[in-house]
């Protein structure tokens, strides 16, 4: 037998039908832009819409795993609770299995065509939707052009005893069947391409419909690992949604499994033709279009069956919602002190969504600037209530905003990595804009926490006049982050006069404010440590204002 050219065709197809999959998502993703990103984030009490927004997503991205990791992170962050989590994770399985059903229908004679059609839209239209339409049309011809290569290089593995007792063992034994498929997906990280490739070999001849959809059972199993990853570190909540996704899966995978020859009839019941039907003659072989020892019907048997099992394992856990609330409350209890700081909404997984990555960039953007706003609030009241504690609290915060800044920046350099729209290129570099300067707006809170700890250690008095000017200028600074933070959570275009107008009161605020302490500093009402420590505070104030007119200028899109 030639392995070598069997290991050959098997690695390029296996590659192409990757990549293929990769063209699709990104084509579809950057087809829906900003809607697929709304979408999911719709909040809804309804567990039946819930679940519809899951399936929709999962068949625009085509990937259950970065739907749920998605919904993880929402949970993590507070903006979903337990319950619509699970209707979209529900509704994630089902969207999963759409894929199954396209490599069910015998098109890959048109995979080379489409291949073509689809890099010509890529490369000579003008029209972006169009050439996004080419990558979804050119990754379909590579997945099924893939799936051909693979299945082309297991025809002589069909006269080998020693593959053909391999996998007739999973139809023996269901549970090792199980768990093969449980540890292939793990790896393989998607369970579109374990479900592909199990029909590949279906179709061969190689695999029964029993040992295929064991294999099939335990990729619904492996692909709940993801989630489990991406829920590490997380708060409750998002630990919660991860377990609510393994519960529903292994469940519905042990209720098949003692149901298995109930489960496998319906599925042939809902099929077309007998699914081990193999072809025998020459007849035959012209008939199906496929080679001596193929199975003609098991293709769609075994998408129906990822279908089926998938569809009715919802139905059977939308009424229970509250029963997997109470059994992962039981499994993850809640712990006191636990939420420490930590990324809410940044997940490596959605690296592959640009535009729901980005999205989650910026709302940890947001948060990022709430907390460089705090250390603000925090310096100012160790000033005027001689709370130095406070001081504390804001060296810790300045780590947490430094960290921030580099996992942000990190982020969205590897988001730019992958295949992405001029807007969201565009997006990415004002965010990296943003998130430069919001990291430097807390170097300054820093600074006028340190000022205030030295004028405590010291001892130096401000006159109330300069206790008077720093209350002012602090409320109008509060007034301009406020803005910029309101800037970039609703994407206001609308800003640059107010920002304009509020960078110039603070300018002519420290302008004068200086002044009229040299007045007093020459008049002997102030003492010079004190107002050297009080000159540096308006010099941060001015820093923090021509940071905040950065930022207002990367949301209306100059930066």
């Amino acid at each position: 037998m030639p392995w070598k050219e069997v290991a050959f065709q098997l690695t390029g197809g296996l590659g192409l039908f990757f990549i293929g999959m990769r063209f699709m998502s990104e084509g579809l993703q950057k087809t829906a832009g900003d809607k697929l990103r709304r979408v999911l984030e719709i909040l809804t009490n309804n567990r039946l819409v819930a679940t519809l927004v899951g399936l929709v997503v999962t068949v625009i991205i085509q990937s259950s795993s970065a739907t749920t990791v998605m919904t993880v992170s929402f949970v993590n962050a507070g903006l979903m609770e337990l319950r619509q989590a699970i209707g979209i994770v529900l509704g994630a399985n089902i969207g999963t299995t759409v894929t199954a059903q396209i490599i069910a229908f015998k098109i890959h004679h048109y995979a080379l065509p489409a291949l073509g059609v689809g890099v010509g839209f890529r490369l000579f239209s003008r029209s972006s939707r169009w050439r996004y339409l080419g990558e979804v049309i050119m990754g379909f011809g590579m997945l099924f052009f893939g799936l051909s290569i693979m299945k082309e290089a297991m025809e002589p593995l069909k006269a080998s005893e020693v593959v053909r007792n391999t996998f007739v063992r999973f139809d023996g034994n269901p549970l090792l069947g199980v768990l093969v498929g449980t540890i292939f997906t793990i790896l393989m990280q998607s369970s579109s391409v374990t479900v592909g490739i199990v029909m590949t070999l279906a179709s061969s001849g190689l695999l029964s419909f029993k040992g295929a959809v064991a294999l099939v059972l335990g990729d619904n199993i492996g692909t709940t690992v993801t989630a489990q990853l991406a829920a590490t570190g997380a708060n409750t909540a998002a630990r919660r949604t991860a377990w609510c996704h393994t519960m529903f899966n292994v469940l519905g995978v042990a209720y098949v499994l003692l149901l298995l020859p109930y489960f496998l009839r319906l599925v042939d019941l809902l099929s077309p033709g007998p699914a081990n039907l193999a072809v025998r003659t020459m007849e035959q072989a012209k008939l199906y279009g496929m080679t001596l020892g193929d199975k003609p019907f098991i293709a769609r048997h075994i998408a129906n069956a990822h279908t089926l099992f998938n569809v009715v394992n919802t139905l059977i856990f939308l009424p229970l919602f509250g029963v997997l609330a109470r059994i992962s409350s039981w499994i993850v209890p809640q712990k006191e002190g636990e939420e420490g700081y930590h990324l809410v909404y940044l997940n490596s997984k959605m690296i592959t969504s640009p535009p729901i990555a980005v999205e989650e960039a910026r709302k940890e953007t947001v948060r990022m600037a709430m907390l460089s706003r705090r250390m603000v609030d925090l310096s100012m009241d160790a000033l005027f209530s001689s709370r130095l504690d406070q001081v504390e609290e804001v060296k810790k915060l300045e780590g947490i905003v430094d960290m921030l800044q580099r996992e942000i920046t990190t982020f969205l350099v590897n988001v730019s990595h992958h295949s992405i729209t001029p807007e969201t290129s565009k997006e990415i570099n004002s965010i990296l804009h943003m998130v430069n300067n919001i990291e430097r707006i807390g170097d300054h809170a820093e600074i006028l926490s340190n000022l205030v700890d030295r004028k405590a250690r010291l001892r130096l008095p401000f006159t109330p006049q300069a206790e008077a000017d720093l209350r002012e200028l602090y409320g109008v600074t509060r007034e301009f982050i406020d803005l910029v933070i309101e800037g970039i959570r609703d994407k206001r275009k609308d800003i640059k006069p107010l920002a304009d107008a509020l960078e110039a009161r603070i300018n002519q605020m420290e302008d004068s404010m200086r002044e009229a302490h040299i007045q007093r500093l020459n008049a002997g009402i102030c003492a010079v440590d004190a107002g050297l420590v009080f000159i540096d505070m308006l010099t941060s104030f001015e820093k923090i204002g021509d940071h905040c007119f950065n930022i207002a200028e990367a949301v209306v899109g100059i930066k």
